[in-house]
């Protein structure tokens, strides 16, 4: 690590303790902002003194002026890249679900409550596993923005937002300030499905209460897409000819082969590996309408095909805790 690192890392540590962890929403308030001059706010500085004092010596006036209306012109500055933050709201908004690898996009909103326009607005992900991820943004009076800052997903589980900094050099970015914010924002992360596979299920069995979509022959049930695999001899043809795209029938009233993902049928592979090849598994079924449960140690999830039942074993497929 950095000596840069290690020292934002402290200030970072620094500032939870002073502050704590922030409940949604937050507001960032005079004591929360923090201001330093950029390095071109220091060669301003260096460039101002140097003219203020060429003036003294040489009892010029004219020089003396300017250099005093630069320096008011800098506290200006100052002032406005502090009124810039003071008084934002910031909200946590709810984030989808993605696989391991993807690229997820944590949300805020961030509100303004006064008419003031907020320029030049910069929001930063310090995380630990993907840092420096940064969005800019500019926020109207009385309207609330909504932010989408990209991560990318390097493992499965709770991936937690150590540290999320908002900061602005406007007007003249001669001044940084910035606010360090604890917010509870995480997303799950579920594990990287495997490479498709033509091997079947390792479990199946029958089910009395389960109606199959595909295969049944007593009662017609509707249409739905069409998907690869599917008989040529359920296509609706009609509805193809009407210009529909082309969909499939479904008939409903037989018991079908249910099946059942165990984790004890994967034997000999490693734990990663295995909930890889469950969630292919759980993927492939949904898509396919077949109706499918997971068995993991601590976890049973019986047969069913609804998209809650996809989360529930996709959830715990993510949050898995033991080992091969």
């Amino acid at each position: 690590m950095s000596l840069s690192s290690t020292l934002q890392q402290r200030i970072g540590n620094w500032a939870r303790r002073r502050h704590g962890v922030d409940t949604s929403p937050v507001t960032i308030t005079n004591r929360r902002i923090y201001i330093l001059p950029t390095r071109l706010g220091l060669m301003y500085a260096v460039a101002v003194i140097a003219m203020g004092v060429g003036g003294m010596n040489y009892g010029n006036n004219l020089a003396l002026m300017l250099s005093f209306l630069l320096a008011a012109l800098g506290f200006v500055a100052m002032h406005h890249t502090h009124r810039n933050l003071a008084g934002l709201r910031i909200h946590a908004l709810a984030n989808e679900p993605v696989f391991a690898g993807q690229q997820l996009h944590i949300q805020l909103a961030i509100e303004n409550p006064s008419l003031q326009l907020r320029l030049g607005l910069q929001a930063v992900i310090n995380n630990s596993e993907d840092p420096a991820h940064s969005q800019s943004v500019m926020v109207n009076g009385d309207t609330p923005t909504t932010l989408q800052l990209p991560l990318t997903s390097q493992r499965r589980g709770w991936l937690q937002i150590d540290r999320l900094t908002i900061s602005t050099r406007y007007p003249f970015g001669l001044f940084r300030g910035w606010t360090v914010l604890h917010l509870p924002i995480r997303c799950l992360v579920y594990p990287r499905p495997s490479e498709r596979s033509n091997t079947p299920p390792p479990t199946q069995f029958d089910s009395r209460h389960t109606q199959d979509m595909h295969r049944g022959d007593e009662e017609f049930a509707g249409l739905r897409s069409f998907h690869p695999g599917d008989s040529p001899r359920r296509i609706a043809w009609k509805a193809y000819a009407r210009e529909q795209g082309l969909m499939v029938k479904q008939y409903a009233g037989t018991s079908i082969s249910t099946c059942m993902f165990d984790w004890d049928a994967l034997a000999g592979l490693d734990t990663e590996l295995r909930l890889s090849r469950l969630c292919r598994w759980v993927l492939d079924s949904h898509q396919q309408g077949i109706a499918y449960g997971l068995k993991l140690p601590g976890f049973n999830a019986a047969p069913a095909l609804r998209e809650a039942h996809r989360s529930r074993c996709l959830q715990a497929l993510a949050l898995f805790q033991g080992s091969a």
